[in-house]
């Protein structure tokens, strides 16, 4: 690090914080015990540096020493050490140029000319007291480079003919907008969004199930007597799993079957159980969604290879699972099991290498 020395001649003899700045005093010095307020001596050297037109003089520095009752050494090390903290006069406008790697890449050294032209030479001030700047390391901005940091806002996405206005513009007294100088919110991409711009992301309506599917039902199980008055429905002869008997424990998924708005439910069938589809031969949909998927009328690869986007859109809102069916592509591979082929999948499942085929086995 380069040596660092304070401003003896500039600095003057005394120094007062303003009225006003004991209020934040107080607010960072009740942070710690009476006995650890040193801890507190960088905020209050910012402080100090606020109220001293932006730079450290020496009775700043000793007034934060008498304050926090520390040695006068002990506030010099800090002030010199850290290089957020200036220890010579600077403009009213100080100019903080980023020239670390990102920021050199997309152009800072052109910007270093423009304040070398428009001001003078680093830590110089100008005539009127306005303008001064210097270079300093990463200042965490980089998608928008170049930038700058002009007292405690960010100038980005900068070129010479920019940044040269902007400092004509506060020399001449003209307040500038800080953020991005071209087409962009903040570090979105330049000319606004192109993904995520569906409404529905962001209207609440993609979280109108309040319940998740599947979770035991607070109603009582029926009894043994009513239980046994109900016909047990066969076994699909493609699977060994038993279909589940007909109860009010389905009431939880009609009814939250009824509360989706987003999109439109597929069309539910009523065909013999000896026909359904093993359907945990699609990737994707285990034990627990195919239970879903019966209970919504869904048994056959054919029901799901003639989903609508608007159908996908509802089940996936339905189960919880935003984005899925797409993504594991379900109806490409239920496509292909209607009409007799296999996928990878399928066939990992029929030679019983999947853990959710091995689970109904008995």
């Amino acid at each position: 690090m380069a040596l660092r020395r304070f401003d003896l001649e500039a600095g003057g003899d005394t120094f007062a914080f303003k009225p006003e700045t004991e209020e934040k005093i107080a607010f960072w010095r009740n942070k710690y015990p009476a006995e650890k307020q040193r801890s507190a001596v960088i905020p209050m050297l910012w402080l100090a540096q606020k109220d001293n037109n932006g730079w450290l003089s020496e009775p700043a520095m000793r007034e934060v020493a008498d304050r926090l009752e520390m040695p006068y050494i002990r506030v010099y090390e800090v002030a010199t050490f850290y290089t957020m903290f200036r220890l010579q006069p600077v403009g009213k406008f100080h100019v903080q140029l980023c020239g670390t790697t990102p920021c050199q890449l997309r152009g800072a050294e052109k910007l270093k000319e423009v304040c070398q032209q428009e001001i003078g030479d680093i830590m110089y001030v100008t005539d009127d007291g306005r303008l001064s700047w210097e270079e300093v390391e990463c200042l965490g901005a980089c998608v928008n480079a170049p930038m700058v940091q002009i007292n405690d806002d960010y100038y980005e996405d900068l070129t010479p003919e920019t940044l040269s206005q902007i400092l004509g513009k506060l020399k001449n007294g003209v307040d500038v907008a800080p953020g991005p100088q071209i087409d962009r919110v903040n570090s979105a991409p330049e000319g606004g969004a192109t993904t995520l711009t569906d409404p529905a992301l962001f209207d609440g309506s993609k979280n109108a199930i309040t319940k998740l599917p599947n979770l035991p039902s607070d109603e009582p199980e029926p009894s043994e007597a009513e239980a046994a008055g109900k016909p047990e429905a066969a076994a699909p002869t493609n699977t060994k799993r038993e279909e589940p008997v007909a109860s009010n424990t389905k009431t939880t998924l009609i009814d939250a079957a009824k509360k989706v708005e987003t999109g439109v439910r597929p069309e539910a069938v009523t065909i013999d159980p000896a026909s359904y589809d093993d359907l945990k031969r699609i990737k994707g949909v285990g034990p627990k969604n195919e239970d879903a998927l019966n209970e919504l009328g869904i048994y056959t690869f054919k029901q799901i290879a003639e989903w609508t986007p608007e159908n996908v859109d509802w089940v996936e809102d339905f189960m919880s699972f935003p984005g899925r069916i797409e993504r594991e592509d379900w109806i490409a591979q239920a496509k292909t099991l209607s009409e007799g082929g296999e996928t990878e999948f399928s066939k990992r499942v029929d030679a019983g290498d999947v853990p959710s085929s091995q689970e109904d086995e008995d």
